[in-house]
């Protein structure tokens, strides 16, 4: 099993390469549109996401998957509802309006800095580990770095600076998921084949899987990032490229998720973190550990780029366009190294995972009202439900390790 997987995760990884990272594909404009979402949700998601639920639900994974995806579709629709609504017409709505859109972006704004910092402590960590080192001092220096570094190119050339750096590092993370779901194809169908698929529970009990389940909605987070590119996209770019990121990293969570689960139950330990993902996969092919490890450094300083991008706009809008998206990615940048020395990232992630979900949770009720406004009374009891269901995840979502 083992050559024949490593030939497919080679050739798989070749392959998406030379349709990722092909120059006319990295000058496309709704290419450029859709990466900034796309590298968001698959940020440090698609590392982390088998080892969680297989660990929660077992065999079960794949289903638990399809509702976390279609819970950020359903977030994503209320989004798109809002670019097409409420943004154009944000200084006319009535006072009540107007304090939820301060609301959520307030919320969106936290989550934002927070993740910055996560997302390159993450790439920090996950790079000084190829030299064996794991001091948190560090880490911290390198994500530092890292953080000053992307701050100041995005204050100095803004969103389309920014984009450049992203479109790249989604372009090498993208050509590595196909290696891996090309190499997970192959190993699936030699284990069907030879009759050696198991099936096997998961280690929580049924409550507390969807405890865990509610708090993973961060996993598939991104693409509101989409509603704060309008400094260089029109609302229909935003929403058709929004939908695409959406459908691209569900169809990736899914085959990704559905074959991990369904290979390796024998190696599932308790959640040990974003690496366990290495250990899961080193039967597949010795080739596996070095290119996840590429594969992370690039979702990680992607995902971070693709949020700081989102936080720029996002302070550009916040403030009547009083501070533009250039200083905001500056002073996205300031907090976000101010976090990393200051907090532990993950014990407050939780807390930025509530953040997101509070501010999904307002933007579904600015939905429900616009679609009410509209006589859409089928959007609005579905972006009404968003909003409960933002109240539930708040309330009773645990942290994975719990």
């Amino acid at each position: 099993m083992a050559t024949a997987a490593t030939i497919a995760l080679i050739g798989g990884t070749a392959l998406a390469a030379g349709l990722c990272l092909r120059p006319k594909v990295l000058r496309s404009r709704s290419w450029r549109a859709t990466v900034t979402p796309l590298a968001s949700i698959i940020g440090s998601g698609f590392l982390v996401v088998g080892p969680i639920l297989a660990d929660t639900a077992g065999s079960w994974a794949w289903l638990a998957m399809v509702a976390l995806c279609s819970i950020g579709y359903l977030y994503g629709a209320a989004i798109r509802q809002n670019i097409l609504f409420i943004q154009p017409h944000l200084h006319e709505l009535p006072a009540g309006a107007a304090q939820i859109e301060q609301l959520s972006d307030l919320a969106l704004a936290l989550s934002y800095f927070i993740s910055v910092a996560y997302y390159l402590n993450l790439f920090a960590a996950f790079g000084l580990r190829i030299a064996g080192i794991e001091d948190p001092g560090a880490i911290r220096i390198v994500a530092t770095v890292a953080i000053a570094i992307i701050g100041a190119i995005g204050f100095r050339g803004g969103l389309a600076a920014l984009e450049r750096l992203e479109v790249g590092a989604v372009g090498i993370k993208l050509s590595v998921i196909g290696g891996l779901l090309a190499s997970l194809a192959v190993a699936y169908g030699l284990a069907i084949t030879h009759h050696s698929t198991l099936s096997a529970p998961g280690n929580k009990s049924p409550l507390q899987a969807l405890q865990i389940i509610l708090g993973l909605v961060i996993l598939v987070q991104g693409f509101e990032t989409s509603r704060y590119l309008g400094e260089k996209y029109d609302a229909a770019t935003r929403q058709r490229t929004m939908r695409r990121a959406q459908w691209i990293s569900s169809a990736i969570y899914l085959l990704f998720v559905f074959m991990l689960t369904h290979l390796f139950r024998d190696d599932l330990k308790p959640i040990g973190g974003e690496t366990q993902i290495i250990d899961m996969l080193r039967p597949l092919s010795a080739a596996a550990a070095p290119l996840l490890i590429i594969a992370a450094l690039a979702s990680q300083s992607s995902a971070a780029i693709a949020d700081m991008n989102g936080a720029g706009g996002l302070l550009k809008e916040a403030t009547g366009k009083r501070i533009p998206v250039a200083l905001g990615n500056l002073a996205t940048a300031m907090v976000a190294i101010a976090i990393t020395w200051s907090a532990d990232i993950f014990e407050i992630i939780t807390y930025a995972s509530k953040a997101f979900v509070g501010y999904y949770g307002l933007q579904s009720f600015q939905a429900a009202r616009s679609s009410w406004d509209h006589r859409s009374y089928g959007r609005t009891v579905l972006f009404a439900g968003g909003v409960v269901l933002a109240v539930c995840i708040i309330i009773f979502a645990v942290p994975a390790d719990a």
